[in-house]
């Protein structure tokens, strides 16, 4: 590949516009739910489920649930997505809030993490 073409593509990549919102595993079981943050709801699913594929994940009912079920027992969902203009603002805060919005909003939901 050549150095022009590098250089596209990284600057392509350095401005994309990926996914940013509330992620929510649903246990189809019991109906509780996890909610997490990712400024790319794509990769936060992949490092979520790799965690909990290895049994590592940090929470520890999620886990749990997840090894009693499988992920066929889950619902993945993307339930806020936040809207934005530059891709390199840190949207942290941003996120958090509609996070909350979204734990107040439903009784069995609660963070993935802290």
């Amino acid at each position: 590949m050549d150095t022009k073409r590098k250089k596209e593509l990284l600057e392509a990549y350095k401005n994309r516009h990926p996914e940013m919102g509330v992620i929510s595993y649903r246990c189809k079981e019991t109906g509780e739910v996890f909610l997490g943050i990712s400024k790319d709801t794509k990769s936060g699913f992949n490092s979520n489920n790799m965690k909990l594929a290895a049994n590592w994940h940090p929470n520890k009912r999620l886990q749990e649930l997840w090894n009693k079920y499988g992920s066929e027992g889950f619902e993945l969902s993307v339930i806020k997505v936040l809207k934005y203009d530059d891709p390199h603002e840190d949207y942290t805060a941003k996120l958090e809030s509609l996070r909350e919005q979204c734990l107040a909003a439903d009784p069995n939901a609660r963070r993935i993490w802290r």
